[in-house]
Formats: structure tokens, sequence, C-alpha cells
């Protein structure tokens, strides 16, 4: 019986995600003997207008989210989060048509055209030119590759925990599941990449763990990884953090390998390297 008043709260958050909550003025009055429901703290009516990431029972398998859920007691929403257009509770978010966000639905479909998978990439070519690349150019494309094995698995951890349980709209959230998709795809290439080049499983195991191994890696994924564990910072915000990550830090490494292309080099990481940049366009 101790049990039953949490689980009627918890019935009644999942309920409140579907129907806005109104105040009643019949409401009995709970007695002083029965124990209180640990979650009567959240003052539910009270986050009426919340993004439904941080009131919807569908977030709760996410870490973040139940970090907010179980330290986030009475702390306010970030100042312009409410009128954030993506983040409106849509009752129609179930179906994708009538389409409401043109320019979205057309980055979705644009990104949908480029879909390409690893095994589209030869590298049978690569071994030759690889073994013909002096031993300071192995190790420069080697922590390349390395930076972009970990990177793309950060930019998913944000998109799979805050981005697509955050949005509402319809078409933003299609753009979001397609561009997890192409994430793992990309972070499957650059792993590939490595698992071919380098023959020495002690190395391969320090460039796939490069965020703990590479202390350069590890301050730009500790960068990325502040963003995503931040409640305080807007979603706008931290869409601009994410552009930072993937417009600004990987721009130089995909710079670094166009310039083996210029040399007529390793044609199979260079043709990965152009589908890649070209989905983070």
């Amino acid at each position: 019986l101790s049990a039953q008043p949490a689980l009627l709260a918890v019935t009644f958050i999942m309920l409140s995600a579907r129907v806005p909550l109104a105040a009643r003025q019949d409401q009995p009055r709970m007695s002083p003997t029965k124990s209180l429901s640990p979650m009567k703290k959240l003052a539910l009516s009270d986050k009426e207008n919340t993004p439904p990431a941080l009131s919807s029972a569908r977030v709760l398998a996410s870490k973040a989210a139940r970090k907010i859920f179980q330290e986030g007691d009475g702390k306010p929403v970030p100042q312009g989060e409410q009128e954030e257009p993506l983040l409106r509770d849509n009752p129609r978010r179930f179906v994708i048509f009538p389409i409401q966000y043109h320019d979205i639905w057309q980055m979705y479909k644009k990104a949908e055209a480029s879909f390409w998978t690893a095994e589209e990439v030869d590298l049978s070519k690569d071994i030759q030119h690889w073994e013909s690349l002096k031993p300071e150019e192995k190790y420069f494309i080697s922590h390349v590759l390395a930076f972009f094995a970990a990177s793309d698995g950060i930019v998913n951890e944000n998109l799979v925990e805050r981005f697509s349980q955050e949005v509402q709209v319809t078409e933003a959230r299609c753009f979001y599941g397609f561009q997890i998709a192409m994430e793992n795809i990309h972070s499957e290439m650059y792993s590939l990449l490595i698992d071919t080049y380098i023959k020495d499983s002690k190395e391969r195991e320090f460039l796939f763990n490069a965020i703990e191994t590479l202390p350069c890696v590890k301050k730009k994924a500790d960068w990325a990884m502040r963003w995503i564990g931040d409640m305080k910072a807007t979603y706008g915000e931290r869409v601009v953090a994410f552009a930072a990550v993937e417009g600004i830090f990987f721009s130089g490494s995909f710079a670094s390998i166009f310039w083996l292309k210029k040399r007529g080099l390793m044609p199979g990481l260079t043709f990965s390297n152009e589908l890649i940049s070209r989905d983070e366009v």
C-alpha cells in the first residue's frame, strides 16, 4: 500500500504529457498521515508550457533527462526556451503531413538523397599509398582519423540525449533521426579506415580510445560534452555550440585529408572524406 501514492504520481505524469493540466478547486486534501510522493516537489502544474523533454515519461530513458528529473526540482526553464517554436508542445508530432516547416523538410530530403554506406568506399589501393607515406605523415593522418572516429560519437550523443528528445516539430525530428543514422555511418567509416591502415593492435586501441589517450582530442570532447550536459543553456545556444563542433573543429581535419587528394594519394580515404564533408554542410 505504501507504493500506491508513487504509482499514482507516475501515472499522473504520463497522462500529463498528453492532456494539459488544469487547476481544480475541488481536489481533496491529502491526509497528513499518508506519505507524500517523491515527485510532489516537481510542481507539475507550474510546468505546463515547458518543453515535453522535461515532463514526458518517454524521456526518462535518457541519462541527461533522468539527471534533470532527479536534481532539477524547481529549476526555471532557460530564458527564451519556452518561446522556441521547435520545442512547443505539438499534439500532431506523430504524423508528418501537412508539412509546416518546409525549409527543415527540404534539408531532410536533401540529406536523405545523399545516403551512402561504408561498403561503397573502395580501400584496396590505399594500403600501397599508406606504406609510401613518411612516418610523420602516417602519424598526422592516423591522429586525424582518431579525432573523427570519436567526435562523430559525441555528435550522436547530443542528438540522442538532447536534441531529438527536445524538439516537437515532426520535420526536425525526421532530420535528426536521419542525421543519427548518417553519423553512425561516418563513425563506422573512420573506424574502418583505422582498422585498415593500422596493423599494430596496441596502436589501434590507442587511436580508438583517443578521447582518453590524446590530450588535444580530449579537450575538444570535454568542451562538447559540457554543452550536452549544460541544463541551463538554451536550445539555441547548444545548436550554435554544435555548429562550432562540426563547422570549426572538423574543418581543419577535413582540409588535411583534402591535402592528400591534391597529391593524388589514398583514393579511398579522400573519397570517404568528400562524402562525409558533404554530409556536414
